[in-house]
């Protein structure tokens, strides 16, 4: 279908040549049944994949996008329903097959790697049973063969020591290997067709780059066709050939991936990259983002659908829907303005930020010093989850402290709040020594000190309306009436940007964007002095991430906030902090003022962490020397000895091995604890 309407212009000539296609979508239409009625949340949406080629489905949450890939493969929710269109794989279409002939194709045929490994491998199933009964069902294969062939996957796709790890079971792998081996049992039957919904977003950004790596390395090597779902741009512009852009179930822009990146013609598309915050170039005063929200599935406007959050709507847009044609460049695009250069599209205004009156930095509001958190196992030894770990917040300003999944970057969190003890070290809040284990002390401290966890849904409880939620606090310490608390309630949802009815909905019935922000508000009920803020962005969507760091920002200022930013996105910590921390295993590896930091960056794994992280740019992704991280996050249970880096690093010696380098000052306030710098 996509060649069918590229060919209608001249111009289109460079892709042409996609005669390949081995899956070809056309005019897909997916209902689902709901208490409110029958919605439609894929509507008319054509694309295709081609044989050793990567094509990325892109797009925000909610879109359609994981949806589609579920049709391919027939694992629709019963509520789920194809009402109209075709899905063809190998001139086959598979709308027309019966379960018993999916089947048959599932896993032989067409391979999918799903988002979260822990939850799609069966915890009770040895690497090597999960592997083995694809090959056992689909070709035959007598046990002996089926081990042989597992023992060969697991060397492709990169996991050592393969005699052993196929005798373990998935919790006894990192995160990597256990995604590794995903790919694995994809691949296990040589299918033609691998879909990859969100492969990477729960792993270390060296081990994302590893994988992908992978994923595209086998895409060329056994001539798959690959499909990558996923809402990282820069991911996209490092690896894909071709790109599709969905918003509110449907195709807005598809075409190659480079013509796509570097001259979008549908509106939606430029506003998503400019709102990517990016490594390769200077740090802004503002976080563009995409003003308003998606529309729900059941509630589209007429016309374009997205002509309200767009900053060149004409009347036209709000009267008749554009249909997806080719455009000024190699791609096709469903806008009325697709002909007309959009390089000068802005998102939001970017208004300066205007700082509270008292000079950063002129206090200091929390200092830490050498502290740990040891972990006793029942079955013996110690699991180390931070071991030593000292910094400092003066006043309005922002520490981010950056760190893969397990580094003790949360836990850190915990221990200022109380909700882990301390093993060691101390904590001094305004300069006076704060006692976490007395419920009188941490009380008084958290008056001071509030939290913004990374998953607003599972942090707001479900039975309670968000009024309730936010004016919970305020009762509890006895800082205003209950008569008293609908009013400071609805100025404190206006302060975050919420209408005031929003306080009588229940968590449920908000977008992710809206419950951060209920998050927010709640933590801002006891004007706090500091806040503790655990990845606040990363569930969410890259126009959402915008809005919610600029809020961040503008409550800083206004309220002379500090704040502790533990995230993982390289490229959010840069925009939002003043000094930067790296983590490795429970340690601080670097530590200095941001422009220093990424300007000149001095740790092995702090240069590893900024090489692998991709920008939304596919000519300079694919001009840059990338040489991915080797080798596995090891296990908390056994770091090894020495410098816990040394496994991975490429600059290591045997000196590495026999002791734990020092944080140390290197010029300017830059540390760090590497004895070959």
């Amino acid at each position: 279908m996509w060649n069918q309407l590229a060919r209608k212009a001249v111009e289109y000539e460079p892709c042409a040549d996609r005669s390949e296609d081995l899956l070809t979508i056309d005019g897909l239409r997916i209902d689902v049944s709901t208490p409110e009625g029958k919605v439609t949340v894929v509507d008319g949406v054509s694309w295709s994949a081609e044989q050793g080629k990567i094509t990325a489905l892109v797009g925000e949450s909610g879109c359609g996008k994981s949806v589609t890939a579920l049709a391919v493969m027939k694992l629709l929710r019963s509520s789920g329903r194809i009402s109209k269109g075709e899905i063809r794989f190998a001139g086959q279409d598979l709308l027309k097959l019966g379960e018993e002939e999916m089947r048959r194709l599932r896993g032989r045929h067409i391979g999918m790697v799903f988002q979260e490994p822990m939850t799609s491998l069966n915890p009770v199933l040895s690497i090597e049973t999960q592997i083995t009964e694809t090959l056992t069902e689909h070709l035959r294969m007598s046990r002996g063969e089926a081990r042989e062939r597992a023992l060969e996957l697991m060397n492709e796709v990169g996991i050592p020591d393969a005699e052993r790890r196929l005798s373990q079971y998935p919790h006894q792998l990192s995160g990597g290997m256990r995604q590794r081996v995903m790919i694995a049992i994809a691949l296990a039957c040589n299918p033609k067709l691998i879909i990859a919904d969100e492969p990477t977003t729960a792993l270390d950004v060296t081990i994302q780059a590893q994988i992908l790596s992978l994923l595209a390395d086998l895409a060329v090597r056994h001539n798959i066709a690959m499909v990558v779902i996923t809402h990282n741009m820069g991911v996209v512009a490092r690896y894909a050939d071709y790109v599709s852009v969905m918003y509110a179930g449907k195709i807005v822009e598809s075409g190659p991936a480079s013509e796509v990146f570097s001259r979008p013609s549908h509106p939606y598309t430029a506003l998503l990259l400019k709102a990517v915050p990016r490594l390769d170039q200077p740090r802004q005063e503002r976080m563009l983002s995409i003003g308003g929200m998606p529309p729900a599935p059941g509630a589209m406007p007429s016309g374009c659908r997205f002509a309200p959050r767009c900053p060149v709507r004409m009347a036209v847009c709000g009267e008749r829907e554009p249909l997806l044609e080719p455009s000024r460049t190699q791609a096709l695009s469903a806008c009325h303005r697709r002909d007309e250069p959009l390089d000068g599209l802005q998102s939001a205004p970017a208004s300066p930020r205007s700082p509270a009156d008292k000079v950063p930095g002129a206090e200091e509001v929390l200092e830490v010093r050498d502290i740990a958190k040891h972990f006793d196992l029942p079955a013996g030894g110690i699991v180390r989850a931070v071991d030593g770990v000292s910094f400092r917040i003066e006043r309005q300003r922002t520490l981010g402290l950056i760190g893969v999944s397990g580094c003790g970057k949360s836990t850190v969190g915990r221990m200022l709040l109380g909700l882990e003890t301390p093993t060691s070290g101390s904590l001094r809040l305004f300069g006076e020594e704060m006692d976490v284990s007395k419920p009188s002390a941490l009380r008084k401290a958290r008056r001071d000190m509030q939290v913004i966890f990374q998953d607003p849904f599972s942090s707001l409880n479900p039975r309670m309306t968000v009024g309730a939620i936010i004016a919970e606090p305020l009762l509890v310490h006895g800082i205003v009436r209950r008569s008293q608390a609908r009013d400071r309630v609805a100025q404190l949802l206006e302060r975050v940007g919420l209408r005031p009815e929003v306080a009588t909905r229940h968590a449920h019935q908000l977008s992710g964007g809206q419950r951060q922000r209920v998050g927010i508000a709640r933590a801002l009920t006891l004007n706090p002095k500091l806040l503790i803020c655990d990845e606040p962005v990363s569930a969410l969507d890259i126009s959402v991430q915008g809005q919610i760091i600029t809020l961040l920002e503008d409550l800083q200022d206004e309220l002379g906030l500090s704040c502790l930013f533990i995230a993982h996105d390289l490229a959010v910590v840069r925009h939002i902090s003043d000094e930067v921390a790296i983590m490795y295993f429970g340690r601080i590896v670097e530590k200095a003022p941001r422009d220093l930091l990424y300007a000149n960056p001095l740790h092995p794994y702090t240069r590893a962490l900024l090489d692998a992280a991709p920008t939304p740019d596919p000519v300079l992704e694919r001009s840059r020397d990338h040489i991915p991280l080797k080798g596995e996050l090891p296990s908390p249970i056994t770091v090894p000895k020495g410098c816990p880096f040394h496994s991975r690093c490429p600059l290591a010696s045997r000196e590495c091995q026999l002791a734990v380098p020092p944080l140390r000052e290197v010029e300017g306030g830059h540390q760090v604890a590497c004895i070959k710098v």
